[in-house]
């Protein structure tokens, strides 16, 4: 006999999200167990109101109040499953946090994350998020994906080829949005440590400190300290980490901005596409460490916004169109939101 569901009501999302928003919610679900799971999954409380999947809160902007049921994803076992070939497959709980995994799996001589060091929020949001750094994302290490289906409580595993990953996107924030909770993710990592290190500013800083062949720490240690160096401590500033995609635009688009902008700053993104430092428009529109009510812009990062105390969701959101305003105008180029702003729609 499964155990009931401990519901929470009128509950603080401050807690639960790194941009410290003051924000409640009608139900809270902790999911530790499979059985917690399941239960929700097939309780009435989830099928007849809107639910939110939230883990560690850091690429969300939450509303005052969401009218509907939270649930949070916090079952942290990490496992090996299988060595094979050179590979070790490794299965992590969806609320483990990031840091605590990548950090995990360096210690115990399993590879692959080290770019990956430092990112913030839980392993059940790698997938959705293709959470990327530093030249590697997520689906580089995805094997495969399990998950319930909300509709029916029914579960599955789903394997990476079918998640549709692309740049920041998976078929969960796309067709399969709403319908999967993810309970647990398996990694193929690598027996072997082989760093890579083609990202430039990566190159550059394991330079800076005469490192020239880097221990999977030394590497995870540097992607760290390059991350601190332009993103701010959650402990200390509210932020949702980078807060827009990094446009991609066509080589005939590219050129006409680079003719205008001889400065401008890009990577390639195949097929002769390029992807724009959004960061770097942001800036020249002149947004770098300015503050527009209850929330501004980093003064290190002009890709992060911060929370200046006490801001809200609506605060959030008329800086953000006031920047995306600003550089449609003067570039032509249509700025993406990457966090996700939450309501009981989603």
């Amino acid at each position: 006999m499964t155990e009931p569901l401990e519901i929470k009501n009128i509950f603080s999302l401050r807690g639960f999200n790194t941009f410290d928003i003051e924000a409640k919610t009608q139900y809270f679900i902790n999911l530790v167990s499979q059985s917690d799971y399941q239960a929700a999954t097939k309780s009435k409380l989830v099928r007849e109101n809107p639910c939110f999947i939230l883990g560690g809160g850091s690429n969300v902007i939450l509303p005052d109040y969401y009218d509907g049921v939270v649930l949070h994803p916090a079952n942290s076992e990490i496992k090996l499953l299988e060595q094979k070939d050179g590979h070790l497959y490794v299965e992590a709980g969806a609320g483990t946090r990031w840091l605590d995994f990548v950090n995990h799996c360096i210690d115990n001589g399993w590879y692959g994350l080290e770019n990956l060091a430092s990112i913030p929020g839980c392993v059940g949001a790698a997938p959705v998020q293709n959470v990327g750094a530093y030249g590697k994302e997520a689906k580089d290490v995805i094997h495969r994906v399990h998950c319930y289906d909300m509709a029916d409580g029914s579960q599955r595993w789903i394997e990476a080829a079918e998640c549709g990953f692309g740049y920041r996107w998976s078929n969960f924030k796309g067709e399969w949005k709403n319908r999967y909770i993810i309970d647990r993710v398996v990694f193929k990592l690598e027996e072997k440590f082989n760093p890579d290190v083609t990202y430039k500013a990566l190159a550059q800083a394991l330079a800076d400190r005469n490192i020239d062949h880097p221990t999977a720490r030394q590497l995870a240690d540097t992607v760290t300290a390059l991350r601190d160096s332009k993103l701010p401590n959650p402990s200390e500033i509210g932020s949702a980490g980078s807060f827009f995609k990094n446009p991609i635009v066509d080589s005939d688009v590219f050129e006409t901005l680079r003719k205008a902008n001889p400065g401008i700053v890009a990577f390639p993104a195949g097929d002769g596409r390029q992807k724009l430092a959004a960061g770097w428009l942001i800036e020249q529109c002149g947004w770098k460490g300015r503050t527009l009510g209850r929330v501004g812009v980093y003064e290190k990062q002009a890709l992060v916004l911060v929370n200046r105390g006490g801001c809200t969701a609506s605060d959030v959101r008329q800086l953000a169109d006031a920047i995306i305003a600003d550089v449609r105008t003067r570039f032509g180029v249509e700025l993406e939101c990457e966090a996700i702003f939450v309501n009981s729609e989603n």
